[in-house]
């Protein structure tokens, strides 16, 4: 009986590591797998491997990342009530953690030098200019633009070297609306509520 313990137990520790409960976490998803709900990080996985796949910068280079702003204005206009309103902010966010994933640095300019404490939080992001600290220039920028479509936004995203102003490397993508907010019933548009009709 002693003889058949090790036989027994190793048998079942190969079955457990065959067994179909485990999860396969090496396998990547496609696109058309990934609901578009809620999946605003692949897209941005998506446009990080576009943009870096082919650059050659030196890895201890600083990278600042900015907020990707509608084409047309060329700034932020967080009264616009659509799904994709907070894209541009979104972009910026998500693209920092894709490069720090992908071993490049990437500059947090807004950061205080100190906790900033109030009644209700801690924080230690800041766009008031007093009261951050003085940052090390970046070499680069990223940051690009969006251009509305009724289906979603094209993403334009672009490195820039920021002496020469070079364009390092630029990429594209379609982001689709509802990567925020299933299809609305209603929307607003220029003061007026329209109500979608099936």
């Amino acid at each position: 009986m002693k003889a058949l313990l090790p036989f027994v137990f190793t048998a079942f520790i190969a079955g457990c590591s065959t067994s179909p409960d485990v999860a396969d976490t090496s396998r990547q998803l496609s696109g058309d797998e990934i609901p578009a709900l809620g999946n605003v990080e692949y897209h941005t996985s998506e446009l990080a491997s576009e943009l870096l796949s082919r650059i050659r910068v030196d890895r201890t280079s600083r990278i600042a990342v900015a907020t990707f702003v509608p084409v047309t204005t060329l700034k932020s206009n967080l009264t616009e009530q659509n799904p994709l309103m907070l894209l541009g902010h979104q972009l910026e966010q998500g693209l920092i953690t894709e490069l720090s994933r992908r071993g490049w640095i990437a500059q947090d300019y807004k950061l205080t030098p100190d906790i900033l404490l109030s009644g209700d939080s801690e924080r230690v992001f800041s766009r008031s200019i007093e009261e951050l600290a003085g940052s090390q220039p970046a070499e680069y920028f990223l940051s690009g633009t969006i251009v509305r479509q009724e289906a979603g936004a094209i993403v334009n995203a672009r490195l820039v070297h920021v002496q020469s102003r070079d364009v390092i490397a630029a990429a594209t993508k379609f982001f689709p609306a509802g990567l925020f907010w299933q299809e609305e019933q209603v929307t607003s548009r220029n003061g007026l509520l329209y109500r979608k009709t099936q």
